[in-house]
């Protein structure tokens, strides 16, 4: 009998190669479902079940199941059995693709869920379909897992989606255009708020250029204490402009960034290197400032 905490782990092995589970685990709901489902505490994985005890599991009427076995038996039974006269019995692996189909019905319908599959008419699967499910060669279950664990990848960032093509009656990975208009609009409004920046800093340029003009100016009169003052702010400002460039440069190092990670977390990354600035300059302003001060004054 099966312990509960071993279900996902379990149906892992079964369905992390099915065409379904792709589909499904787009489904965070659906694909909790699968591994959590009561009925895989206490089944057998070398038992068959019949049509009322797998339908009880599943909360809906034999007629109900029947219905949406006939359409997919060759893709429900390829390694369990049906007799001619009808008395299904079904092991773990039967039963979960029958569950798969289940949670995806009401979304893909009968022909959207033949067309996952590349069933063709007749309910038939294509021959190297059926031989990919049923070889057990290391190499080739090797770049399966591989190249199911690319594709789930490329899933996760939400910017494709797994759709079927009616027309050439497959699988495909489309653009999610949604997703790709909200982050090009967010993208937008950070290039707008960098430009806010390089204003702030060119008023912040200009403005020391004025007050070394006004040092110039007191300088000349012989105001020494409010030179001094000025100057002093001066100095200040020089330190803060210093200590955010070298900031930035050591955020910039410490916590390199790829194009995918900068489009899909740009607001918390600038969050992140305007928090780690501020810190950098609250920890080294007051020594930086008092240093070039006696320094300036011959202390």
């Amino acid at each position: 009998m099966l312990k509960l905490y071993d279900t996902k782990e379990m149906v892992l092995g079964i369905v992390q190669h099915d065409p379904l589970f792709v589909v499904l685990q787009q489904d965070t709901h659906l694909e909790e479902t699968l591994y959590n489902d009561a009925y895989l505490a206490h089944i057998k994985e070398s038992s068959y079940y019949s049509i009322s005890e797998v339908a009880g599991w599943f909360d809906i009427t034999d007629a109900m199941l029947r219905y949406y076995i006939k359409p997919f038996e060759q893709y429900i039974f390829n390694d369990a059995t049906i007799s001619p006269n009808t008395n299904i019995r079904l092991n773990l692996s039967a039963i979960l693709r029958l569950r798969m189909i289940l949670l995806l019905k009401d979304k893909h319908r009968v022909k959207g869920l033949k067309l996952l599959l590349g069933m063709d008419d007749n309910g038939q699967l294509p021959n190297h379909q059926i031989t990919a499910t049923t070889m057990t060669n290391d190499d080739l279950a090797n770049k399966v897992d591989v190249l199911g664990n690319v594709l789930q990848q490329i899933i996760q960032t939400g910017l494709f989606t797994m759709q079927p093509n009616e027309e050439q009656g497959a699988l495909q990975v489309a653009i999610n255009q949604e997703f790709l208009t909200q982050k090009v609009q967010l993208l937008s409004a950070e290039s707008s708020s960098f430009e806010d920046i390089q204003k702030e800093t060119a008023e912040l340029k200009q403005e020391n250029e004025n007050l070394q003009k006004q040092i110039q100016e007191l300088q000349e009169g012989n105001v020494k204490t409010i030179v001094q003052k000025i100057r002093e702010r001066h100095i200040e400002n020089e330190i803060v402009s210093k200590l955010r460039t070298e900031a930035l440069q050591q955020f910039s190092q410490e916590r390199k960034v790829g194009f995918f990670a900068k489009m899909f977390r740009s607001s918390q990354i600038e969050l992140e290197k305007e928090q780690f600035t501020l810190s950098y300059i609250s920890k080294n302003l007051e020594e930086r400032l008092e240093a070039t001060l006696n320094n300036y004054y011959g202390k």
